[in-house]
């Protein structure tokens, strides 16, 4: 546990999603925004002007070897992220990582080892889970209102165009699945409670080799079941739908919520739509590892939940590849 109260950040690259993550970093008490690091010096320089940020560093392991750092947050590309975590708690620092937390059990597994072996925190940055609306629909569906859940319906599905796009290559982890399909993955494991016993799964291949679309399938205990989608090629078009025995909660928003949102509640012919109040999306992941750190704890995404999220999805990929039902890898 942390005796000092202000934890000092630094990013490991000048990624897109940074501009995420800094207005929340730098409107709490508990951090300040200290350095972003590049293989660049141009690039580390430019980002560091433009985002008011006091130091930079011209290589990742300078910034690794940097004592005045405490916190790193990890948005490399997918193949990276387990890699550059070890390295980071390793040096003495935590971690906040981009999702996917990794791309293999191994890979998953050498992170818990690195984590228990140096005492530092490392979590898997899924800002939803720490939103208002995410855990009121927790909150309604466990206080019975909607009954037993029979099924959930989602989708996280947008179309990618930029060039050179980073999650079109096989090498760095890309595909769909990885990119937005982890949501509805994780949103559905954490609405249910329990981990899906078996999974299927369709992907449509792209030219370079991920699933550019993909469409799954979970199993649950009990006769719950669950279907989503994630696309790079159809519109943007997130959503999330559970149906119980006695009743439906429809989230139109459920992994990007903004400050005021709704989500609505059907039970018989009644509809009620509830209206839920939230902070900025990242605000939570970054209190979340505060607390984590200086307060002692747990994430509220752990290591084992990443884990299982993982399991998941590696099923769900070799099953599009075999073409029959897989059952997940748990520990």
């Amino acid at each position: 546990m942390k005796n000092d109260s202000t934890l000092r950040w630094g990013l490991l690259s000048t990624a897109r999603i940074n501009r995420a993550l800094i207005p929340p970093i730098r409107k709490s008490k508990r951090s300040r925004l200290l350095a972003v690091a590049s293989r660049s010096q141009a690039s580390a320089e430019e980002f560091a002007q433009k985002w008011q940020i006091q130091r930079i560093h011209t290589s990742y392991e300078s910034m690794l070897a940097d004592p005045a750092i405490d916190v790193i947050y990890n948005p490399l590309p997918n193949s990276l992220h387990a890699e550059w975590c070890i390295k980071a708690v390793q040096a003495g620092k935590h971690v906040l990582c981009e999702k996917p937390l990794a791309i293999s059990l191994a890979e998953v597994d050498a992170l818990r080892a690195a984590s228990a072996q140096t005492g530092k925190v490392i979590t898997e940055a899924l800002m939803y889970r720490h939103h208002p609306q995410t855990l009121k629909v927790k909150e309604i569906i466990d206080s019975g209102a909607i009954g037993k859940i029979r099924l959930i319906r989602g989708a996280f599905t947008y179309i990618a165009s930029r060039p050179n796009n980073v999650r079109f290559d096989p090498t760095l982890g890309g595909g769909s699945i990885w990119d937005v399909g982890c949501y509805p993955i994780s949103y559905t494991r954490a609405m249910v409670g329990f981990e899906p016993e078996e999974v299927f799964g369709w992907q449509t291949i792209s030219p370079a080799g991920v699933d550019s679309h993909f469409v799954g399938q979970m199993r649950f205990p009990g006769n719950t079941y669950a279907q989503f989608d994630s696309s790079f090629i159809t519109p943007y078009a997130p959503f999330v739908e559970i149906i119980g025995d006695q009743g439906t909660l429809f989230i139109p928003k459920p992994f990007v919520p903004g400050k005021n949102e709704k989500i609505i509640l059907k039970q018989g012919d009644h509809s009620q739509t509830i209206r839920i109040q939230g902070p900025d999306l990242y605000q939570g992941e970054v209190a979340d590892i505060e607390d984590a750190i200086l307060l002692g704890k747990q994430p509220r995404v752990t290591l084992e939940d990443s884990r299982n999220n993982t399991a998941v999805i590696l099923a769900l990929l070799e099953s599009a590849h075999l073409g029959h039902p897989i059952r997940p890898i748990y520990n």
